[in-house]
């Protein structure tokens, strides 16, 4: 980002998950406490401002991170407010915000607005962590996004001092019109995630007032493709990244018999081999399940001809985030109502936990929340309500994370070792390992 010169940007949940200190140190630089200086030494920091304006101190209530950037553009000035999701706490560890608040974005926002307007900024640009899902496959300028959105809330509520919304976190893509408090358009964006688009927002201001001129602003994604020059510097940078990292990231731990694909929500083979590796992992804990949270798998496992080797580094992008395994006593009430909790203000992509192979459920489109859990068995059994079954999930839903909160409430909990030994372990005890039938997850009208 450095190499990008880049201005400021807004932090998102996965600035948080090391917590608050390290987050201090990757702005102002400094070596880990942990790691040490393995890279830059010493680490210099970004040159460039993380922003989070909804982010304060619970003991003081003081802004925790700086809440606005003004950059100055050919003599006028543009102001950039910055916004994790105020969900945030409950998508990340709770060791990563501890002591930390985060508020509404719609008021923060709103507040900051006015504050900029009175510094006599006009054009104002919001980077908002939180965005909406696609409701159907769609192209990069299209705007079919699933109804009731939070980034569309947000977007049509923050003040019209606001000319554009950037937004991020759902690794979608669209381009949206979408009208301020007042009933003038503005855009709100999403490029696709990992580099794959820019979301570009061409702005008209006029030279006298500052202010835009909306009916003139054009927005688009443009589709990053591989066939432009490589840049040099950012290429010697990655090289050398490469290099340090191949000890470790090219040892191999396993062979696969063709592609293990992951998929956003629902069922996946990796899922499968996942939830899988960690029973396995945890059977001297008593486990008899484990269940695996889909946002936790980053990457499919790709066959590569001729054995199938997959690499230490290839493990790791499927399980980037350094989990310990945990393993917990829930009720069979308890296990029934912890799949409920895929659903609720979710849309239409409920975050269906992913068994173990020897779990089952069923669910039903159509029925109410709270009732669409309609059979779940193990080993073959219906799952008793009173009956007590010991279930392994990582320490992230552990702590309710993504919105798990019966989780917090089971009991004799114990760890277990990290999720990417474990998953490690499976892939080098399976050799070549075939990606499991889809047949754990079962949906009805």
């Amino acid at each position: 980002m450095n190499q990008l010169d880049m201005k400021a940007s807004s932090v998102g949940n996965h600035e948080f998950d090391k917590g608050y200190k390290e987050l201090e140190r990757i702005q102002n630089g400094g070596c880990s406490p942990v790691d040490g200086c393995r890279f830059d030494h010493p680490y210099r920091g970004a040159r460039f401002r993380y922003l989070g304006a909804n982010v304060t101190f619970k003991s003081s209530g003081e802004n925790a991170l700086p809440p606005y950037w003004i950059q100055r553009v050919n003599g006028v000035p543009v102001g950039f407010i910055g916004e994790p999701l105020q969900d945030t706490p409950s998508v990340t560890s709770p060791s990563g915000t501890a002591g930390l608040r985060f508020g509404d974005e719609v008021t923060t926002a709103n507040r900051y607005a006015d504050l900029l307007s009175r510094k006599g900024v006009k054009t104002i640009v919001l980077l908002l962590h939180q965005g909406d899902d696609d409701k159907v496959p769609n192209g990069p300028n299209t705007c079919d996004v699933a109804g009731g959105g939070p980034g569309t809330a947000i977007a049509t509520r923050v003040s019209p001092k606001i000319d554009v919304v950037f937004s991020a976190h759902t690794h979608q893509q669209y381009v949206c019109w979408v009208k301020d408090p007042t009933g003038h358009r503005r855009p709100f964006v999403q490029g696709r995630s990992y580099g794959r688009e820019l979301s570009v927002v061409d702005l008209r201001i006029d030279p006298r007032t500052h202010d835009v001129l909306r009916g003139r602003t054009q927005a688009f994604n443009r589709i990053v493709t591989r066939d432009v020059p490589k840049d040099p510097k950012a290429e010697a940078l990655i090289s050398r990244a490469v290099d340090l990292a191949a000890p470790t990231a090219d040892k191999p731990v396993g062979r696969i018999s063709q592609d293990i694909d992951t998929t956003p929500v629902g069922e996946s083979p990796i899922g499968d081999v996942v939830a899988d590796a960690q029973l396995a992992a945890t059977t001297s804990q008593g486990a008899q399940i484990a269940l695996v949270d889909p946002g936790d798998l980053r990457a499919s496992l790709t066959y590569r001809p001729p054995t199938g080797t997959v690499t230490y580094g290839d493990a790791y992008a499927v399980q980037p985030f350094d989990n310990t395994l945990m393993t917990m006593s829930l009720t069979g009430a308890q296990l029934k109502a912890v799949l409920e909790q895929a659903f609720p203000n979710r849309g239409n992509r409920p975050l269906l936990l992913i068994p173990s192979a020897n779990m089952r459920y069923t669910w039903s489109q159509s029925a109410p929340a709270g009732s669409k859990i309609t059979s779940i068995t193990v080993n073959g059994q219906p799952v008793q309500p009173t009956a007590t079954y010991r279930v392994t999930v990582n320490d992230f839903l552990a702590r309710g994370g993504d919105g798990f909160t019966v989780f917090p409430q089971g009991t004799n909990v114990t760890s277990d070792g990290k999720d990417l030994a474990a998953f490690t372990a499976c892939l080098g005890a399976h050799e070549p390992l075939a990606p499991p039938p889809l047949n754990r997850i079962a949906q009805t009208a």
